[in-house]
């Protein structure tokens, strides 16, 4: 009797994650074709500072082949991103209170958001200070080779840092929701957030002073959008009781 409803449910969630891969494979497959062009995309700030005749290298034999697949699989996944939040959400939400439905749905919205944010903000704002950096400080004599895999290794890993450095907000109003940390000692806690920002920014961004302060201030500006947004959310009081 127990068994049933267990069953039903796994049914449920295998149904959701062959239709999350089904998704994710279909749109890889639409932008297969166009893989190359995509690869140029995520390149161009960094050819953008190139000597005129500059290039990049490739050390392995396949990472021609494989390392436009790569790329054009995370963009896949970027683009595919909104059916796999909508199956993920179709099989969690029949199992929540509905005042659990109004936050944690604008939370996982936000979150979508303020991750693919922080991904632009790295690739627009960051990739050409850090690369025009790199460029200018290379000795006489050294040309700038990078290999095609070392250089995607590392802009997955800036995307990565930004993206999760812009879910602070997220983070905040959670911490708050939950009663972890309260609006009081969020406030109390502006001055160490300063200094553990500039700390995150120098372990995670380049060398150079001023990509460090292009991941800091911002660090410390979406520490204060949580604070606002954590007290907003308080002001709107839980359900009572729900069916």
């Amino acid at each position: 009797m127990d068994q049933q409803p267990l069953l039903a449910h796994l049914i449920e969630l295998r149904t959701r994650f062959v239709r999350i891969a089904a998704g994710l494979l279909l749109t890889f497959l639409a932008l297969f074709h166009w893989s190359g062009d995509i690869y140029h995309l995520i390149a161009k700030p960094l050819m953008d500072v190139l000597p005129k005749g500059g290039s990049m290298i490739a050390t392995d034999v396949t990472a021609p082949f494989f390392v436009p697949l790569k790329v054009t699989m995370l963009v896949a996944f970027l683009l595919s991103l909104p059916n796999t939040l909508y199956q993920l959400w179709a099989f969690v939400a029949p199992g929540l209170y509905n005042h659990e439905k109004k936050l944690i749905l604008p939370l996982i919205v936000s979150s979508v958001v303020l991750f693919v944010t922080g991904m632009l903000f790295a690739y627009f704002a960051v990739f050409p200070v850090v690369f025009g950096f790199m460029s200018a400080v290379t000795p006489v004599g050294v040309s700038m080779m990078t290999d095609i895999d070392k250089y995607l290794s590392f802009v997955l890993g800036m995307f990565v840092a930004f993206g999760v450095t812009f879910e602070v907000p997220v983070v905040v109003v959670l911490l708050n929701r939950m009663g972890i940390v309260s609006l009081a000692k969020l406030r109390e806690g502006r001055p160490y957030m300063i200094v553990v920002a500039f700390v995150v920014a120098a372990v995670v961004t380049p060398p150079d002073v001023l990509s460090q302060v292009m991941m800091a201030v911002p660090l410390c500006l979406l520490y204060e959008t949580g604070i606002l947004m954590a007290r907003l959310v308080n002001k709107q009081k839980p359900v009572v009781a729900d069916e």
